[in-house]
């Protein structure tokens, strides 16, 4: 009998939600908005990181919101958007460490959201990323090392997992 390694099992770290609006003002308070209906938390603002004239964006302005979800809530919100995307995603979605990248062009296609005139239509991008038991060792602050490639979430393993629990029906594009 092989028993299964504990510290090989995958799990979501986290479920990051970006909406990016391209300004400030009453279009940004509308995206904090839509993010604070959709996961009932309160986003940050995402500011730009150096300034293009072209699009009249400064360093340091607030062009966009985020938040971050882990755990039982990290789940609920993936299972949620996954139903909006009919649990299919292309392969491409699927990055080479394993993280999960994909958009929706609309928030009210999420389950009980209606259409709301005030706000309008955002769409958000959605990242997913895995991590193994002991991936602590990377981040801590006394003594922090490296993660061995052994231990690492490679894109295959993800697709796998996604397949599993989640039902996820991953398309093979070219």
């Amino acid at each position: 009998m092989t028993e299964e390694n504990p510290m090989r099992e995958i799990l979501i770290d986290k479920v990051v939600i970006n909406i990016g609006v391209g300004e400030g003002g009453e279009k940004l308070r509308k995206a904090e908005k839509v993010i604070e209906i959709l996961t009932g938390e309160k986003p940050v603002h995402r500011r730009s990181r150096k300034t293009i004239r072209d699009f009249n964006i400064r360093k340091g302005l607030p062009i966009g919101v985020m938040v971050t979800l882990r755990g039982k809530k990290a789940e609920d919100f993936l299972r949620r958007a996954l139903w909006v995307r009919d649990f299919k995603v292309p392969n491409y979605s699927f990055d080479a460490q394993g993280n999960l990248n994909f958009g929706l062009s609309d928030y009210t296609e999420f389950e009980g959201v209606k259409y709301d005139p005030d706000i309008g239509i955002f769409g958000m991008d959605i990242s997913v990323v895995f991590k193994r038991r002991g991936y602590r060792v990377a981040r801590r602050r006394l003594r922090p090392a490296k993660v061995s490639h052994k231990h690492r979430v490679k894109r295959e393993e993800a697709m796998n997992y996604m397949r599993e629990k989640f039902n996820l029906n991953i398309l093979e594009v070219e």
